[in-house]
């Protein structure tokens, strides 16, 4: 997993929110005036190794919908309270205090960025990948599950139901979730359809053929909406898809990704 690629209304405001509450570093900027648009890279390590978050700011835009469907960021910290803490006195908004998880073990906390995409705040030892997690409700875990460790390649890693809070998650990705990012995935009960909004936009993946990968994807019902192939002036190749509840992916070349970042 590369990065997560979703829109903000204020660019310097949301890279002094990440960097100063958040503990990211600012990775990469660029501004494209030509096409009415800028994007900035933050994270907590190289993006060779490490995910990232991919920001846009659309000139003029300030303000989207982030709709029902997508869940939160999930962000590992060493200690959940202190970094509340620390959110609130830089202006933040705190919607869950500190508390114990579900499980009983460890401690998590909510906040949310100035633009009002939620953070989860889980309490771990220091790890290689503090960005771990990109929460997002889907109408069906089953197929789901089928879709991603089938089109995508992924692994289920874990899977829980919690009938009392009526609602069943997995997390699926390509290694153990204490060293790698996760996607999890959310079934609230009797809910099959969400508004996705205007917002979050996809999760980008590394391949080393995206037209293997766009074959894949067919095969297993996803639907390409970006046929594989090199972006203009960038040659970087890409193909991009919807999964069976919509949520889009893009997956890059590992070889071209590598040269852009050179």
């Amino acid at each position: 997993m590369l990065h997560a690629v979703y829109n903000v209304g204020d660019m310097d405001k949301t890279i002094k929110f990440y960097t100063e509450c958040l503990g990211m570093k600012l990775l990469r900027r660029r501004d494209v005036p030509e096409d009415g648009y800028g994007n900035a890279f933050l994270g907590y390590g190289p993006e060779e190794s490490n995910f990232s978050v991919e920001l846009t700011y659309n000139y003029g835009v300030k303000k989207y919908d982030i709709g029902n469907g997508f869940g939160h960021f999930g962000v590992a910290v060493e200690n959940v309270a202190k970094t509340v803490d620390l959110v609130k006195a830089k202006g933040g908004r705190v919607t869950r205090e500190p508390r114990p998880l579900n499980e009983g073990v460890g401690v998590v906390a909510f906040v949310e960025d100035p633009d009002g995409y939620p953070f989860e705040l889980l309490e771990r030892s220091p790890t290689p990948e503090p960005f771990c997690r990109v929460m997002l409700r889907v109408g069906d875990l089953d197929r789901s599950l089928g879709f991603y460790e089938k089109a995508y390649g992924m692994e289920l890693l874990r899977r829980k139901d919690y009938p009392d809070l009526k609602y069943s998650a997995a997390l699926v990705g390509y290694g153990p979730e204490d060293k790698n990012p996760v996607v999890e995935l959310t079934y609230n009960y009797g809910i099959t359809d969400y508004d996705k909004g205007n917002g979050y936009t996809q999760i980008a993946i590394g391949t080393n053929d995206v037209y293997r990968t766009a074959k894949a994807i067919r095969k297993y019902g996803g639907k390409i909406v970006r046929e594989p192939g090199p972006l203009p002036v960038l040659n970087t190749k890409i193909t991009a898809c919807l999964d069976p509840d919509g949520w889009k992916t893009a997956f890059v070349d590992n070889a071209d990704f590598q040269k852009e970042l050179e």
